[in-house]
């Protein structure tokens, strides 16, 4: 079924409901008021509630595969670190511009919540494998054994500083108002990696 205004309204209500009240404090009727649309929409739309969760997990992780492999595609005569760089700053914009839905997601999967994981498992397995060579691609010429777990942690640091923020939303989203100031939010904290992508990479 193609989008339409009115789906799109219920998918942006489901993902504010979600994010402030969790997947099962949110009913069928709390989506259709949100959206001002009535109760049957979410059904005929969606097949219910479950249906609407797995829509919109599916569209957020294909949007954000595609954002990131157009990525590699502009960067492909970039050098390697250019290129992750490139990358980090579409992956956190990409985040940061579905921000309810990035953070309710990242909730789920840190307390390692079977429905959504199951759905985004391919997606997962995707993402990780395009971020982890990218990644090792800036190490290629430094190919000794010695540091190859030392990589490995680093790696595992830098998965975790892409999914930080919106897990750990409540730390920052008080001082953080206005279009304006998330767009300085996500250019500082890309900085931020950056800087600890040049150091490690010396």
């Amino acid at each position: 079924m193609k989008d339409t205004p009115t789906k799109r309204k219920v998918v942006e209500a489901a993902s504010t409901l979600f994010y402030q009240k969790g997947f099962h404090g949110t009913s069928v009727r709390d989506i259709a008021e949100k959206a001002s649309v009535n109760v049957s929409s979410v059904s005929y739309y969606f097949n219910g509630k479950q249906g609407l969760l797995e829509y919109a997990v599916s569209n957020y992780y294909e949007e954000y595969l595609s954002v990131i492999e157009a990525t590699l595609e502009e960067t492909l005569d970039e050098s390697s670190i250019e290129k992750l760089k490139r990358l980090i700053y579409k992956i956190i914009q990409y985040k940061h511009m579905n921000l309810q839905l990035s953070c309710f997601i990242h909730r789920e999967l840190s307390m390692d919540s079977v429905f959504v994981r199951e759905m985004a498992v391919t997606y997962l397995a995707k993402e990780n494998f395009i971020i982890g060579n990218t990644f090792s691609d800036v190490f290629k010429d430094k190919k000794d054994d010695k540091h190859r777990l030392d990589r490995q942690f680093l790696l595992m640091q830098l998965k975790g500083m892409l999914v930080t923020p919106y897990v750990l939303h409540n730390e920052w989203r008080n001082q953080v108002v206005g279009d304006y100031s998330h767009s300085l939010f996500v250019n500082r904290y890309v900085k931020t990696i950056h800087k600890w992508l040049d150091y490690i990479s010396e």
